[in-house]
């Protein structure tokens, strides 16, 4: 995890901008706050079991997923610190089991994302009252980029969608700025195109930071649901050094996070659209999830049809890492049903244990040409999965990944979704 003189320096220099920007502007008598910080965790052991895997066989395994610490604190009013700590390099080295999954090398396994997943520096309500009832904000650090919806970690299924990397940018060395003003929110991210290659890696800022950029514009036209629209322009994201293909993002989301009547419930609707190479490749997903929670009990479904590149591999989960030359030998589309059902059997002194069971269901089918054989590789078009588990937190559990300053707690319901 050692990084270079370049990014200490980069680190510390951003650092301190915030920092001085919190000073700059008198905060009234609420800036005598005094600093505070907050600790907590989440973890959720699970077995998993998929049926076909690579080779045409089943597979199960047992393994801690999730495994996260999480440090909030803040000062002067303004400023706040965010930091996650993600041990997933230590429980999942090899990766989580499921059907469809890719990313940063990995294939029908999700990758283990790296031990620091976020550190950041924001620097919130910029102008004070000069700016009226608006709010600007700086952040500064690693983390997500503002482009697209939330972090699957943060939502009701356990499973990670396929279109993981399609829908969300993250565990970048990023700087945004946000602008929040009634019910409109817009926010500007600089970042580091390349993405992680193991979980010890930190962005490379030398080179790097600053060749790539997003907007994202949310509304919040009523209490309860979120709009969402933005785009991306990212250089170079699966060749660290910078000479890889390039890819243009868009996504498109509305979700609703209120209760109706006496019961909490959790929607989302979310297109994505990913163009590499200047619009030779193509990707689309097109995901639907929801949640319905009485009393200790919820229940959550998600339907899900995306399209992946199909990498040549070095081992039934594995794909060539760095990508030294375009090595995509087709296009799948994979058509996914997951039903979960999880109950809070603990909740008192902070520490929740929430038992969950997931199943899905699943197709793939080839997307245009190239020389990949679906039925080779799984030995039929069919696959399905299960997981049984439990999602246990301590101290508050895990917070909107992704919202930073001036967009953090601009959402509806964050109590309606939560896993405790």
């Amino acid at each position: 995890m050692a990084q270079s003189s370049t990014e200490r320096t980069w680190w510390r220099g951003s650092s301190l901008l915030v920092l001085a920007l919190a000073l700059a502007v008198p905060a009234g008598g609420a800036a005598q706050e005094r600093p505070w910080a907050r600790l907590s965790a989440h973890a959720v052991p699970a077995y998993n079991l998929a049926d076909p895997v690579p080779g045409a066989r089943s597979l199960g395994e047992l393994r801690i997923v999730q495994p996260a610490l999480m440090l909030h604190a803040g000062a002067l009013r303004r400023l706040r610190l965010l930091a996650m700590i993600n041990l997933e390099g230590a429980t999942l080295p090899s990766g989580e089991l499921a059907p469809g999954a890719w990313g940063e090398g990995f294939v029908d396994r999700r990758h283990p994302h790296t031990y620091v997943h976020e550190l950041l520096l924001a620097a919130d309500d910029l102008l004070g009252g000069l700016d009226g009832s608006g709010r600007a904000s700086l952040t500064v650090g690693k983390g997500f980029v503002p482009f697209g919806t939330d972090d699957p970690m943060f939502r009701p299924p356990l499973r990670y969608p396929v279109n993981h990397h399609l829908a969300q940018i993250l565990e970048r060395a990023v700087a945004i700025a946000a602008l929040r003003r009634g019910p409109l929110l817009v926010e500007l991210g600089l970042f580091n195109g390349d993405e992680p290659e193991r979980p010890g890696q930190w962005p490379r800022v030398r080179g790097r930071f600053g060749d790539s950029w997003s907007r994202r514009l949310t509304a919040i036209p009523v209490t309860g649901l979120e709009l969402q629209a933005s785009h991306a322009q990212v250089h170079s994201p699966e060749h660290r050094p910078g000479a890889g293909t390039d890819q243009r993002k868009w996504s498109l989301s509305g979700r609703w996070a209120r209760a109706v009547g006496r019961y909490p419930v959790y929607g989302l609707l979310e297109w994505a659209r990913t163009s590499e190479a200047g619009g030779f490749f193509v990707f689309r997903s097109l995901l639907a999830e929801g949640a319905w929670t009485a009393g200790r009990h919820r229940l959550h479904y998600r339907f899900e049809r995306t399209t992946r590149p199909e990498e040549e591999r070095i081992s039934p989960f594995r794909s060539l890492r760095p990508h030294l030359e375009n090595s995509i030998l087709g296009i799948t589309r994979w058509t996914i049903h997951t039903l979960g059902y999880e109950v809070g059997v603990l909740e008192s002194g902070g520490v929740g244990v929430r038992p969950l069971v997931e199943l899905s269901y699943g197709r793939i089918a080839k997307a245009g040409g190239g020389i990949f054989d679906v039925e080779r590789l799984y030995g039929g078009n069919d696959f399905w999965s299960l997981s049984l588990g439990a999602r246990i937190s301590a101290g508050g559990g895990l917070h909107r990944m992704g919202r930073y300053g001036a967009a953090a707690g601009a959402g509806p319901g964050r109590d309606v979704i939560e896993h405790h």
